[in-house]
């Protein structure tokens, strides 16, 4: 336990130091295997995870999925999914705001990436709500929120990288994220709902579109349809595997950009580069956290963390209540992906220990990153947002997202208290 705490205060010290986290985990990993095991093993297993890694053909799902989701922004189908949620409620208070959760939603199926998701949204929903009167709060509060839905709704980075971390099959996690992500998009657009009715002046109505309208609207998000028919549709009839299945997204991505003229080849190269980048950054990460990884396992910490939480609660529903207690506060004020990489090899043996399904904790997982994607003060997706939007006080994007951080900590109960939720499409998937 106290080797396993100095390797985690070693990490900690060096992030404060800006040394990038992939390293910082990587040094104390070495480190502490070379102390404790002898320098010659400490190195031959580091070697060892950095071939297995990189050559994983498992992993070749990151890069695909990242190449298809910088195909579908660049083919320009978040406006059209924009306009098609915007043609059913946009009519309503706070429609247009709900039409951004539910746009994101869509595009989540096609974007694995919650901070391109938001991202994307802003450039499209933004100016629509400003024009309509939207105040700052509601209008980035939602696109802030609505872009968390792209890692939940498969396909979802943050869940490849748990999967490859806890040895859980990507398909089954893929699956589990759908009724999720439907009742992430319906606790989202009843934030909305609350904050019109506090305040109406911050969502007027806009403009009500007529069925034929709605009807042309529905037509042009074939695209999506049909990517997110073709590569969910594949996995949960068994068709391909999850790394087949970000195969043929990426082909499908790819061919539905080439015949909308959105691939010139100085905008294939930049999308090339983008994806080298985004892939080359995920596998830094993720060796750096394996190799950690190897140093945790080999110390008592797993263990007696396991002792401590049970007797902290006989219930063991309630271990997992104080989980998700400890990540939310460590949302506030960790990167959530750096979060997820140091304490899963901690957490995920005391879950598995107690008998709970690790399909069920992973998505408990995506929703904790959900959350602190959008949590002040350390909130990606605010920050992006940000940077976007220069014209809006940092203060007002902080304001807005509350409501929508209270929403999926409602969200996060749900899940917690009904695993079938996240489980019963996986139990009717094709074997």
């Amino acid at each position: 336990m106290i080797e396993a705490s100095l390797g985690f205060l070693a990490v900690f010290a060096m992030a404060l130091l800006r040394i990038p986290l992939a390293l910082s985990m990587a040094i104390a990993g070495v480190v502490g295997l070379g102390l404790m095991r002898g320098w010659q093993p400490a190195f031959a297993s580091t070697s060892q995870v950095i071939f297995e890694t990189g050559f994983a053909y498992v992993l070749s799902v990151i890069p695909l999925f990242v190449l298809m989701g910088n195909l579908v922004a660049r083919a320009g189908m978040a406006r059209e999914l924009y306009t098609a949620a915007n043609s059913f409620v946009g009519h309503r208070k706070g429609g247009l705001a709900m039409a951004s959760v539910l746009a994101s939603g869509g595009f989540g199926c096609i974007c694995g990436s919650s901070i391109a998701t938001a991202a994307t949204m802003t450039r499209v929903a933004y100016p629509e709500m400003k024009r309509h009167g939207y105040k700052d709060t509601l209008a980035t509060g939602s696109i802030a929120a609505g872009g968390t839905l792209g890692i939940l709704i498969p396909p979802s980075t943050i869940m490849v990288i748990y999967g490859i971390i806890t040895e859980t099959d990507i398909g089954k996690l893929f699956i589990a994220g759908v009724l999720p992500g439907l009742v992430a998009i319906a606790c989202l657009c009843l934030a909305v709902v609350y904050v019109t009715w506090r305040d109406p002046l911050a969502g007027p109505p806009g403009e009500r579109y007529t069925w034929r309208q709605r009807m042309q609207a529905m037509r042009n998000i074939w695209g999506v349809a049909l990517l997110f028919a073709l590569v969910i549709g594949g996995i949960y009839g068994g068709v391909f595997t999850a790394t087949e299945g970000a195969g043929v997204g990426a082909s499908g991505a790819f061919v539905i950009a080439l015949l909308r003229g959105a691939l010139t080849p100085r905008v294939l190269l930049d999308i090339l580069v983008e994806s080298t980048r985004t892939t080359a950054m995920l596998f830094t990460i993720l060796i750096g956290a394996m190799v950690f990884t190897s140093f945790i396992n080999f110390t008592s910490m797993p263990a007696d963390l396991r002792d401590f939480l049970l007797q902290f609660s006989p219930h063991p529903i309630m271990v997992v209540v104080v989980m998700m207690a400890i990540y939310v506060a460590l949302g506030l004020v960790m990167e959530e992906l750096s979060m997820v990489l140091l304490t899963i090899p901690v957490f995920f043996p005391v879950i598995t220990g107690l008998g709970f399904d690790p399909v069920w904790f992973g998505v408990l997982i995506v929703t904790i990153v959900e959350i602190g994607m959008i949590s002040p003060p350390v909130g990606m997706n605010l920050f992006v947002m940000n940077s976007l939007l220069p014209m809006v006080k940092l203060k007002h994007i902080f304001q807005g997202v509350w409501p929508f951080v209270m929403a999926d900590l409602v969200r996060l109960g749900i899940l917690i208290a009904f695993p079938a939720i996240s489980l019963w499409l996986p139990s009717l998937m094709a074997r």
